[in-house]
């Protein structure tokens, strides 16, 4: 018998996710102020599954990072859970999208265009 992605889950250790019509436009903003989480909702974006912390190429430390990922989570932006050890992240885009339309595409896009531009 296989073991599917929900039997994997250790549901005790899976951090609380706000409701998303409980998040303020001025949160998900100040989560998205900060160089280091554009990059990381950029890079969930961009790939078809979910990430492990680890996995993420960051200038900074592990406990930096840590924070990052949970002003993310907090701001309604991620999904965590962990798989084993593994602490794995989702952008939560649909339910986004739905609550701020168009936003997380305008961010990606200039974050994108920073980039390209060397800034």
């Amino acid at each position: 018998m296989s073991r599917t992605k929900a039997d994997l889950l250790d549901d005790d250790r899976v951090p609380r996710h706000p409701d998303l019509r409980e998040v303020t436009l001025q949160q998900v903003l100040e989560a998205l102020v900060d160089p280091v989480r554009r990059s990381i909702v950029t890079r969930l974006r961009d790939v078809p599954g979910d990430v492990r912390c680890g996995s993420f190429d960051l200038p900074v430390s592990k406990s930096t990072a840590t924070h990052h990922f949970r002003v993310l989570r907090e701001a309604g932006l991620i999904r965590q859970y962990y798989v084993g050890t593994a602490r794995m992240n989702a952008l939560r885009r649909d339910e986004f999208d739905a609550a701020f339309p168009g936003l997380l595409d305008a961010v990606v896009a200039a974050e994108r265009a920073a980039a390209g531009a060397g800034v």
